[in-house]
């Protein structure tokens, strides 16, 4: 399975599945996932209450993954995850990685071979990205013993010129 790094804007990425860094309510927020709400159309949204209104009425929790279509967007689906808020007195770093490895077992259950992921949690929650993206690069290295006879791709699309130096510095670090 092959890492890459791709900066820019995830709603404008090709690939089959983007993640969405989402809140519990799964009904579109701020930061990326607001941006892929409103770039997406009414159709992930109508997907996301459907969502609410039966398998996950109490919402989405953290660490764990769930798609939709991917409606407007260069995607065919939309893989939603809620990543911790980063808190300096309790590791919740588990719970980050989960984000990761329930992503990409929901996309190789969707059959998706690229797979394009934000900084999950390194915006308005909080987390430091340098470790951000520390943790995104090893556990989704990690994962392709598991998935990588489906997933062939995992793009990181940074936001901005830290997160693009913090993803490049993780992926170094790996080879």
């Amino acid at each position: 399975m092959k890492l890459s790094i791709v900066p820019g804007d995830i709603t404008a990425t090709h690939a089959d599945a983007i993640v969405n860094a989402a809140n519990s309510t799964l009904l579109g927020g701020g930061g990326v996932d607001g941006a892929i709400h409103r770039r997406g159309g009414k159709r992930i949204l109508a997907e996301c209450r459907r969502l609410r209104e039966t398998e996950l009425p109490d919402g989405l929790p953290a660490g764990r993954a769930v798609a939709t279509t991917a409606g407007d967007l260069p995607a065919r689906w939309v893989i939603h995850t809620v990543g911790p808020v980063w808190a300096k007195t309790i590791d919740k770093s588990d719970t980050l990685a989960s984000c990761y490895r329930e992503s990409l077992r929901v996309a190789r259950e969707l059959g998706a071979r690229t797979v394009a992921f934000p900084a999950i949690s390194a915006g308005v929650y909080g987390w430091p990205m340098d470790d951000a993206a520390r943790i995104a690069v090893e556990t989704s290295h990690a994962m392709a013993d598991e998935v990588g006879d489906v997933v062939e791709e995992v793009l990181f699309v940074p936001f901005g010129d830290r997160a693009e130096a913090a993803f490049r510095a993780a992926l170094e670090h790996l080879t």
